[in-house]
């Protein structure tokens, strides 16, 4: 089966066979959800879903995303990691991907985490425990619901679009120097960003 990755904004996908795998993924926990197999957790919902019903936050993004903002008590096992492999295809990929996004973006370029599944076995032995998966967009977070759910974890949740449409009451204990739903932005975009945050405060002021 012939794998290649893609970058987006600090933000990733493993594409086999241009891009099945992914459309797969992406069924099978519609499915799931329709089903009532998986829970869809609308962000506003999580911290209580945390709270009064003993479910786990899992944080599925990668480290560089998470160390810029993470809700407290989160489990963190990757479902994506930085791709180190340096063979002459691969630089090529990267030089090409960085020419013309990497720079706006400040993207990584990434790999599907081959050990996802047993890390989070590590993590979290007892596959009875109610998990919240979550992510920047909602996309990533699906590839984990699919993982775990072909691994025997039942209680599974999903944040229904990431931690992008969280609000800044969503998760009241949020560690970091950022804003949860502005950890996925990276590069020149970054900046953009809090331009506009600064001038809508002095629009305000």
């Amino acid at each position: 089966m012939a794998t290649s990755t893609i970058r987006t904004t600090r933000f990733q996908f493993q594409v086999i066979n241009a891009t099945s795998s992914s459309s797969s993924w992406s069924s099978n926990v519609r499915k799931l959800l329709e089903s009532g197999s998986v829970r869809a957790i609308q962000p506003k919902e999580a911290y209580k879903a945390m709270k009064s019903e003993g479910y786990v936050l899992l944080d599925v993004r990668p480290m560089w995303e998470r160390e810029k903002a993470r809700a407290k008590g989160s489990v963190h096992v990757p479902i994506f990691v930085e791709d180190k492999d340096n063979s002459v295809v691969t630089l090529i990929k990267k030089w090409v991907h960085f020419g013309y996004i990497g720079l706006w973006t400040g993207q990584y370029f990434t790999t599907f985490n081959s050990e996802f599944l047993a890390q989070v076995e590590m993590a979290v032995p007892s596959k009875d425990t109610k998990l919240i998966v979550a992510c920047g967009e909602g996309l990533r977070s699906m590839i984990a619901v699919s993982k775990l759910y072909d691994g025997n974890y039942r209680n599974l949740g999903w944040l229904v679009g990431g931690f992008n449409r969280s609000k800044d009451e969503d998760f009241p204990e949020v560690e970091g120097k950022e804003k949860l739903q502005y950890a996925t932005v990276g590069g020149v975009s970054y900046y953009f960003l809090q331009l506009l945050i600064l001038l809508q405060a002095v629009s305000k002021g």
